[in-house]
This record gives structure tokens, C-alpha cells and sequence, in this order.
């Protein structure tokens, strides 16, 4: 297997720890469908033991994907085990790919001494029981050891050894913090291949945070060295500085197979459909100088540059544009279109809307937006649709109407009607411009006391009667979440996303942190 190189993405648990990406049920079954048509071999789908919300997610997921291993992240102690065991247990049990469960315990002198409190031989013993214990629900068991990157390379290899032995067929390296250099890092994978007994009989995987900017780089250095699995997720997304990029890595080992001997199963045409609809979702937007699924990736300004492109490709460009999924993106659908033809779309996008009332409300939405906008993408459906799937019980408040007034010299005013729990309420506001107007009004009625910590605008698509994508980002006694908007009127988006992000913080279910 040594030409196979596994993708494990972590989008919907370690990019999911990014601040405010929270994701619903709907949400992650979303994401799991597309990560799956991308053709990704392992899925972690979250931290069971987390939340009872983030076990059923799993479990849904891991009933519903057909085509890849889907994976539980489990501290090494039995409650995770048995949480991460139940939740993946319709996939281990032979539907689709298969189940697997991903435990960890810190191996770092710093994290066993301040944060487990415990000596070597006892982080030894736990990892050992956790992986006999994950054994009696799968027989695909991953140990990570964490803050790999400052641990002892003998106690690395002696652990590493034990889990062997007590049946783990997966080995992870992780770079916990993006301490490490790509040098260094690719030496650490070399050497413990060669130290640690029976090296060859499981898969050695590397997961690195790019906290130096050093994630992709770090990765590609353990596969040159031998890794065969990359921990990575779409757009980067994760805790701190983020995850390696999927689509880096991928693209970096299929664009450059003089000096790899391995590549992916990924269909690389599924990698912008992938980004565009992560970033919709946890309403975190790709830098337009985004390798590979930026904006301005194969844009080219320079005359000298456009010269050589349009002579010949190749002069100025590795990569074609449409091999990641770029130009794909125009619907077939208009406001004459009818609702077979709407949800058949739905579908081919991976987008199920469960419930009747979400699905009428999405189509209502369609073709309201199709009497706005001559031209309808992808990345317009998913945007409508990004909200349809929030459960209508935690739908607390809702735009109705809303009315600025903005004019040069004048202070903005702001009049609002919106819904709380299904009664009308009455808004007005001043502010320094439409948006600030609308929220002051909404807040001198709700009285959140939220803070305010992102407002972003960003266009769906191209010309003048783009949707324009809004996410505020709000915090409240500890909590942070994100709400989105989008509409052919930034500040009717921008209230539909201040509105959403209120929803959210008005829905009590918390997730822990995996370290917490």
C-alpha cells in the first residue's frame, strides 16, 4: 500500500473547534455527503463523548455515508470509549466503509506532568486499556499521541510500541501545537518508523496545526518520510491558526509526482464545491490568495504573465483550473423551474432538507431570489439553503420587514419587523451607517447583551446582483457563535445574520472541548 496515501479529514471535529463554526446535525450531514463524493477515505465526524448532540451527528452520519470509514475522536478513558463506540457503531457493523474510533492521551512531558498529572507508566497503561477497550466496537482502532512534537522519542516509541501490541492499526503523529519545522518533523516520522517494532504493520498518519504556517508543509515532509495517512481538513479550518489543508496536500502530492510516490483516491474536481460549501456553513471565508480554492488562484494580472498563459498554459500556470472544480457552478434552474426539478438539484448538491416545512420554505426562498437574480450558481442554493436545515424549534426569531434610510449628511435610521416566537415585534434604531442602525434596533428590543466580534461581507458570486454573504460573529457569557445571512441586500443580510447568531446563542445545547 505504500503508492496509497489516505486522506483523514477533521473538518466536522478539529475545524469545527474553530470559534463560532459549530455545526448542526443537518449541517454535518451536509458536509459528510460532499467530503464523501470527494472522495476522503476517513471522516472523523466529531468527539462523541462531547455532547448527547455531537453522538447523534455520528451516528447519523455513519448511517447515511456508504463510501467512507467514519471515525469518533475518544479521550483514552472508558466513558469516552464506550460514548465513541455507540455513536459510530452503524458503520462498524458493516454499513458503508466502515467505523472507527480515534483515541489520544498527551505523551508531552509538559501535558502528562500539568495536565494529566500523571507518570509515564500510567499514560502507557491508559493508552493500552483504551485500545483493547476500542477493540470490542471496531476492529479499526487510530492512537494519537498528543504534543508528539515535544515529547521524549524513546517514551515514543515505547508507547507506540504497546498500542501495536494491544491491536491499534493506525499510529498518529501530531504536531499539536505548530511547533515543529518540516526538516525536523519529516526526521521524527523516519525515525520512529525505524525504531518502533512491527513499524510496518499499521498505518503511520501525521496531523499538524499551522500555528508557524508550517501545517501543509510539515505534512508533506512526514509523507516523504513514510507517512500514509495525512490528517488534514477543507479550507484549513481548525483550532488557533487551523488544520493542514486538505487541498493543498492533495494537490501538492498529485501536481508534484516526481518527487512523491504515492497519491490519493480524492476526486479533485469535488475540491471548490467542498470549500465553497464550508465556508457557507461555518461562515468562515477563503482568502482570495487561497491556494487552490481562492478567489485569485489561477488569476493572472501581470501582462507579462497573461502573455505567457495565453500563448501557453503552462508557462505561468501547474495546475488547470478546472481539475479543482473551478467554472461548475451554474445551475440549470430559474423562476420557472418547479419542485421536482428543485429538490432533484438539492440533491445532486448532497443538500436533504428532512422535513416538509424546511424544504417549502427553501423553494419559497428559491424563487424569491430567481425574480431577483438572472443567473442562479451552486454556491447561491447553498447559501439559501444554509439556514433551512436549523430546526424550526430554534428558530426563536425571524425577519419580517425591514427599512433604512441612509442619505449624506443625515444619521441612518433603521425601522424592523421581526418575529419572536411567532409574535411580531417592533423595531427602530440610529447608527452610524444601515447596518449599525439595524442592530442597535434589534438590540434595544432583544437586549442580548451579546458582544459584537466579526461583522464580514463577502459576495456568493460575481456581478452586481450577487447575493452577498454576511456573518456576524457574537459572544455571551462565554459562548461563541456564528450566524449567517446572505441576499441581494447586504443589510437585509446582514439583519438575517445577526438574527441567526441571536438563535443560536437562544439554543442552549453547548459542546465541550475534546481537552476541556
Amino acid at each position: 500500500m505504500n503508492d496509497r496515501l489516505f486522506i483523514f479529514d477533521t473538518t466536522l471535529r478539529d475545524g469545527e473547534q474553530s470559534p463560532g463554526a459549530s455545526m448542526s446535525k443537518d449541517e454535518k450531514l451536509r458536509i459528510a455527503r460532499q467530503l464523501e463524493k470527494l472522495g476522503v477515505d476517513v471522516i472523523e465526524a466529531g468527539f462523541a463523548a462531547a455532547s448527547p448532540g455531537d453522538a447523534d451527528a455520528i451516528k447519523a452520519i455513519a448511517e447515511t455515508i456508504q463510501g467512507s470509514t467514519i471515525c469518533s475522536l475518544a479521550r483514552a478513558n472508558e466513558r469516552d470509549i464506550h460514548a465513541a463506540g455507540g455513536a459510530i457503531t452503524p458503520a462498524a457493523r458493516g454499513n458503508g466503509a466502515g467505523g472507527r474510533i480515534h483515541t489520544f492521551i498527551a505523551t508531552s512531558p509538559i501535558h502528562m506532568e500539568k495536565k494529566l498529572r500523571m507518570q509515564p507508566d500510567q499514560v502507557v497503561e491508559a493508552a493500552v486499556k483504551a485500545v483493547k477497550l476500542a477493540l470490542e466496537y471496531t476492529d479499526d482502532v487510530e492512537f494519537s499521541a498528543e504534543d508528539a512534537v515535544r515529547s521524549d522519542m524513546d517514551f515514543l516509541v515505547r508507547i507506540f510500541d504497546e498500542v501495536i501490541k494491544a491491536g491499534a492499526t493506525t499510529l498518529n503523529v501530531p504536531d499539536t501545537v505548530g511547533y515543529s519545522i518540516p526538516a525536523l518533523w519529516g526526521e521524527r516520522m523516519k525515525q520512529l518508523i525505524a525504531q518502533v517494532p512491527n513499524a510496518n504493520q499499521v498505518v503511520w498518519s501525521t496531523h499538524c496545526h499551522n500555528d508557524l504556517g508550517m501545517a501543509v508543509a510539515n505534512s508533506l515532509a512526514a509523507v516523504m518520510n513514510g507517512a500514509r495517512q495525512v490528517e488534514c481538513t477543507i479550507n484549513g479550518l481548525g483550532e488557533r491558526a487551523g488544520n493542514a489543508s486538505l487541498e493543498e496536500i492533495v494537490m501538492a502530492v498529485r501536481t508534484r509526482k516526481d518527487i512523491f510516490t504515492c497519491d490519493t483516491r480524492i476526486d479533485a474536481t469535488q475540491i471548490v464545491p467542498a470549500s465553497k460549501l464550508v465556508s457557507t456553513i461555518t461562515g468562515y471565508p477563503v482568502q482570495p490568495n487561497k491556494a487552490i480554492v481562492g478567489a485569485n488562484a489561477f488569476a493572472h494580472e501581470s501582462g507579462i504573465h497573461q502573455d505567457g498563459v495565453l500563448k501557453h498554459r503552462e508557462t505561468y500556470e501547474i495546475m488547470r483550473a478546472e481539475d479543482v472544480g473551478w467554472h461548475a457552478n451554474r445551475l440549470t434552474l430559474g423562476k420557472l423551474s418547479g419542485r421536482n426539478a428543485f429538490k432533484t438539484k438539492l440533491a445532486e448538491l448532497g443538500i436533504v432538507l428532512e422535513s416538509d416545512d424546511a424544504f417549502n420554505s427553501a423553494f419559497a426562498s428559491f424563487k424569491e431570489l430567481a425574480d431577483k437574480k438572472r443567473e442562479i450558481f451552486d454556491e447561491d442554493l447553498q447559501a439559501l439553503v444554509s439556514g433551512e436545515g436549523y430546526a424550526a424549534e430554534h428558530e426563536r426569531f425571524k425577519l419580517v420587514m425591514l427599512k433604512v434610510c441612509s442619505e449624506t449628511g443625515v444619521v441612518p435610521q433603521a425601522q424592523l419587523v421581526f418575529s419572536d416566537e411567532g409574535a411580531e415585534k417592533q423595531a427602530s434604531g440610529q447608527g452610524s451607517g444601515p447596518v449599525d442602525a439595524a442592530f442597535k434596533a434589534l438590540e434595544s428590543v432583544v437586549n442580548s447583551g451579546a458582544e459584537l466580534l466579526l461583522y464580514s461581507v463577502n459576495n456568493i458570486t460575481s456581478g452586481t446582483d450577487a447575493q452577498g454573504e454576511v456573518t456576524v460573529r457574537l459572544t455571551h457569557e462565554g459562548r461563541v457563535v456564528n450566524g449567517q445571512g446572505a441576499d441581494t441586500d447586504i443589510v437585509v443580510a446582514s439583519a438575517k445574520a445577526y438574527l441567526h447568531a441571536l438563535n443560536k446563542l437562544h439554543n442552549k445545547s453547548e459542546r465541550a472541548h475534546p481537552q476541556v
